[in-house]
Order: C-alpha cells, then structure tokens, then sequence
C-alpha cells in the first residue's frame, strides 16, 4: 500500500530562529536541504522530523534509500505517538516492505495509529480482522474500525463496511446501510464503490431500480477506467442497442485486460455484429480471452482453426485450444476433441479418448455427444460392445431432441 502523507497548510512567516528547519525545507520541496537539520532534530528526538527523515529514507526523496534507516526512524516517532509513522510503520511490517513481515507488529502498530484516529490504520486494522490475515479473524472488530474510519470520511472503509453490509458477513445483512455506505465513498469518486452502487440502482437491490442512475455510477467508474465498470456499461449500452457506445467500453474494457470483454469484442468482430466484420480482430480478442482461461473463448478460437475461418487454418492449434476449453468442462469442445480422436482428424484415431470426451460432454447433456457414443458402445467401437449403456446414451439424446438418435430407439 502507498503511504499517505498528511500535511497540514503552513502560512510561511519571518522566523527568528534555525528551529524546524526540517519541516519547513521539506515542505517546500528542498530535500536535500532539509536533510541535515532533519537529520539533527531527529537525533534530538523530534518526532515531526524523525517522521520525516523515515519518509525521505523510504522513498530515497533527496536522499539514497534506505528502508531499514526509514523503519527505525519511523519506529522513533511512532513511539513517541505520531500516528502518521505508526501508520507507514505497520505497513512495513504488513507487507514486509524492505523488512521482515510481522503481523503482529502490523496489527500493533496498526491499532496504536487507529486508536489515534488515523483513519487509514482504521480501515487496514479493519481489513486484517476482516480477512482474518496473521492474526484471528473477527468481523466484529472489523466492522467496528470500518465504521470508525468510514464516518471519518476514508472512502476505502465506507466501500469495505459496504461490502460487509451488503454480503451479510457475519453481520445481518442490509441493504440499504450497503447503498449508503457506497453513495458515500462514490461521491468521494471511489471508483469501486461507483461501480457497485450501479449494480444496485441497475436491478433494485436495496434501493428502487434506476437505470439511469446505474450508467450514471457506472460512467464515474468506467471515466476512471475501472474495467469491470466499463464491461457493465458495454452491456447496458448493448441492452439499448447503441453500438458505438457498446464497441467503445467493451474496447476499454478488454484492452485492460477484462476476458469477458475480450470474448464479446471477438464475437461481435467474428459476426460482423453491428460492426464491421473482422476476423484478425475476432482472432486477436479470442486469442486474449482465451489466454486468460476463458473457455468460450477457447472454444471459438480452436474453432477459427479448425475450419480456417477467415484465417489459415491450423488443426494443431485447433487441437490445443480445443483441449484447453475441454479441460475446463467446455461442452462443445469437448464434443468436437472427442469426434476428432473419434474419427482420425488430423491426430491419430484413439477411440478411449473419444469415449471420455464423449462422455464428458454427455454428461452435461451435450445429445450429439450422447448419440455418438451410443453409437460406439451400440457396435463396440474400439471398446467393448455395450448394448443397455448405448440404448440409455440413445434415450438421453432423443429426450433432448435429437432425431437420429430416436430413430436408433425404435429400431433396436
């Protein structure tokens, strides 16, 4: 996590005195003449600039980096109540950010800041109770930080104490207390809570249906360039049949690198769907998706492969993204890796992988699968004959209303 710095506007008047010297170069942006009288006062045991000489160690600002120089002046002026070095202190230990990691420390340090009011402690001491993270979960305790930070105005908490309300985790769930908590943070232009307050004026989820106000959150959001906003809004855009509008969040979306919109970017390119049809672009969107584990996306590309739709076709890649898809429970390509190790196609036949693709795939109710591995276990195909388990494969497929395999019914 970034370390916030609070700074307090100073008015800049003659001084008498080298007294705070630190404080006044650093916030002018001299740091490295701020460093010696920091340096100095810090040694003198000033909290202020012992706060600043951690900062300037941490963030090499003026100076060479040095996390282990910045934790030990921070851990100086956090002992000596300095909320703010309490704070970047127990992120240090949090994260293990150039020092070892220490969720106790954290949680320590963490609960000295929040106890002070930091509301940045608040939420993250919130967060590990929460998530229950180094140390005993405690939702309790979660929702009391949250609260505290989120009435302070910390628009991290409000979304967080949101989610609490909205979930029901391990508190009664309420909907309305979800809606003002993310109106908060939203107005504050959090652009997580934007996107999830649209999604409850988008179906009337704790607060009347409101569409208006649902692409209204998700535009702050999607302006920000939350992608899950911009893939929400594509959709709404497409529910209303606005093309331009649709192509041009789904684009923003998928370019950030959100599947769903990757694969419903190539589907419009491979239809030619309000757009003009592209089958590179199609190639190129599937391709991303697919790279992410999006099994449609798969399917369609080894699709593309197969058939040498608008490309050149390539039966090993078609194999591959075929596989891909089927691994992860994909009917229809499993269906189609199955009738290609059923029938040879450009692989060696191997009937025991075309029955368990077969099978996989039937079993998700897939009636071409069905018929065709009825049809193996009707005539023993490469495996042994079965005729009661052909019949049962037969009557599933005729049930879903595939005619062959009804004709096969009534002629065994």
């Amino acid at each position: 996590m970034k370390k916030i710095i609070f700074l307090w506007l100073l008015i800049l008047c003659p001084i008498s005195s080298y007294a705070n010297q630190c404080k006044i170069y650093w916030l002018i942006g001299i740091n490295e003449v701020a460093f010696t009288p920091c340096k100095v006062e810090a040694e003198q045991g000033n909290a202020e600039a012992q706060y600043i000489l951690g900062l300037m160690y941490d963030e090499g600002d003026g100076i060479e980096q040095d996390v282990q120089k910045a934790a030990y002046w921070y851990k100086k002026s956090a002992e000596q109540g300095k909320s703010d070095a309490q704070f970047n202190l127990a992120v240090m230990y949090d994260h293990g950010d150039g020092i070892e990691q220490d969720k106790q420390k954290a949680l320590y340090w963490y609960t000295k800041a929040a106890e002070h009011g930091n509301s940045n402690s608040q939420n993250n001491l919130a967060v590990m109770y929460d998530k229950g993270d180094g140390i005993e979960q405690d939702v309790q305790k979660a929702l009391y930080w949250y609260t505290k930070a989120a009435e302070k105005g910390e628009s991290a908490a409000q979304f967080n104490l949101a989610v609490m309300y909205e979930i029901g985790n391990g508190i009664e769930q309420d909907k309305h207390k979800a809606v003002y908590w993310y109106t908060k943070a939203a107005e504050q232009g959090h652009s997580y809570s934007q996107n999830n307050l649209a999604v409850l004026y988008e179906i009337g989820n704790g607060v009347e249906q409101d569409k208006q106000m649902a692409a209204y959150w998700y535009t702050k959001s999607a302006i920000q360039g939350f992608s899950q906003a911009q893939f929400n809004l594509a959709l709404m855009y497409d529910e209303d049949d606005d093309i331009e509008q649709m192509v041009y969040w789904y684009t923003k979306a998928a370019e950030q690198g959100d599947s769903e919109a990757q694969y419903n970017l190539a589907i419009l390119y491979d239809k030619g769907d309000g757009v003009e049809q592209d089958k590179h672009k199609a190639l190129y969107w599937y391709t991303k998706a697919a790279e992410q584990g999006l099994s449609n996306a798969q399917n369609n590309l080894a699709v593309m492969y197969d058939e040498g739709d608008g490309i050149e076709q390539d039966k090993q890649k078609a194999l591959h993204w075929y596989t891909k898809a089927a691994e992860k429970g994909e009917p229809k390509a499993q269906y189609r890796l199955a009738f290609i190790y059923d029938k040879g196609d450009d692989v060696k036949q191997d009937k025991l992988k075309a029955v368990y693709w077969y099978t996989k795939a039937a079993e998700q109710g897939h009636s071409k699968a069905q018929y065709n591995l009825a049809l193996i276990y009707d005539q023993g195909d490469g495996i042994e004959q079965n005729k009661s388990l052909a019949n049962n494969y037969f009557k599933q497929s005729c049930e879903l209303g595939f005619e062959k395999a009804c004709n096969k019914l009534k002629n065994n």
